[in-house]
C-alpha cells in the first residue's frame, strides 16, 4: 500500500501542475505564482515544499516531516484502504528518528496489531519500540493520562476518531477534542486520529474523499485538526484543515 501511495503521488504531482497551468492562463499570472497558489490549497507553503513531498519514496516519511510537534492530523479512508497500516508505518518512522510512538486502540487485539505490523514490513526490533495501548474505554481522559509526561515531539495514533463518540459516560466528542487539542498544544505531542469516511462518499464523483466526507454521528467542528490525510484506491492527499 505504501508504495502504491508513493507512486500515486507522482501522478498527483502532474495533476496539480496541470491545474496550475490552467490557473495561470485563466488569471493571467506567472506560472510560478500559480504553482505556489495550488500548493497552498494542498496544505504546503510553496510548490517546492509540495514537490519535495511528492518525491519522497515512502509516504509516512513525508507525512511525519510535515507534522509539526503539537499538531493534530486526521488520517481518513474507507475500510480496507490502508489507513491503519499507514498509521503504524508513521509510528515506525517516528521511532526511526528517535521519537516515542504510541498506538492506542479499542478495536484491535494485540495479535491483530502484531499481524498488521508484520504486513507493513516493519522489522521485529522496530515493532517492539512502538508502544501499544489497547483499551475498551478509549476516550480523551484515557489518552491524556496515557500520554502524560511523554517527551515533546512524540507521536500517538488513535484508532479511531468515531470510537471516542460511542461511550455514553464519556464527555461529548467536541469536549474531548478540545481537551486533546489542549494536550497537543501544551505537551507538543503529535496526535494522529484514524477516521472513518461516510458511506455516501462516491469515488466516481471525486477520486479522493475530503473533510466533508468524514463520518460524524454528531456535529463536530473539525477545524480543531491542523491537517488531513485522505486515502482511496492507492491515492493520497495531505492538506491543511
Amino acid at each position: 500500500m505504501a508504495q502504491e501511495v508513493a507512486n500515486a503521488s507522482v501522478s498527483s504531482n502532474f495533476r496539480l501542475k496541470r491545474k496550475a497551468r490552467l490557473l495561470a492562463r485563466r488569471e493571467n499570472i506567472a506560472l510560478n505564482r500559480a504553482l505556489d497558489r495550488i500548493a497552498s490549497t494542498e496544505g504546503f507553503q510553496s510548490w517546492g515544499q509540495l514537490a519535495s513531498f511528492h518525491h519522497r519514496s515512502r509516504p509516512e516519511a513525508a507525512i511525519f516531516s510535515s507534522l509539526k510537534p503539537g499538531e493534530m492530523l486526521l488520517l481518513a479512508a474507507r475500510p480496507g484502504q490502508g489507513k491503519t497500516v499507514l498509521g503504524l508505518q508513521l509510528l515506525s518512522q517516528a521511532t526511526a528518528q528517535g521519537f516515542n510512538s504510541v498506538f492506542l486502540s479499542s478495536e484491535f487485539s494485540d495479535d491483530d496489531v502484531q499481524e498488521t505490523l508484520v504486513q507493513t514490513g516493519i522489522g521485529r526490533q522496530r515493532s517492539t519500540e512502538i508502544e501499544i495501548e489497547l483499551s475498551d474505554t478509549l476516550c480523551a481522559d484515557m489518552i491524556i493520562k496515557r500520554l502524560s509526561g511523554t517527551p515533546e515531539g512524540s507521536i500517538a495514533v488513535v484508532d479511531y476518531l468515531q470510537v471516542l463518540d460511542q461511550r455514553r459516560v464519556a464527555p461529548e466528542l467536541p469536549d474531548q477534542l478540545a481537551a486533546l487539542r489542549k494536550l497537543a498544544d501544551t505537551s507538543r505531542v503529535r496526535l494522529v486520529f484514524l477516521s472513518q469516511i461516510h458511506r455516501s462518499y462516491d469515488p466516481s464523483k471525486k477520486s479522493l474523499p475530503d473533510v466533508s466526507d468524514i463520518r460524524l454521528p454528531n456535529p463536530v467542528d473539525l477545524s480543531v485538526f491542523d491537517k488531513g490525510c485522505f486515502l482511496h484506491n492507492g491515492e493520497m492527499t495531505l492538506c491543511s484543515l
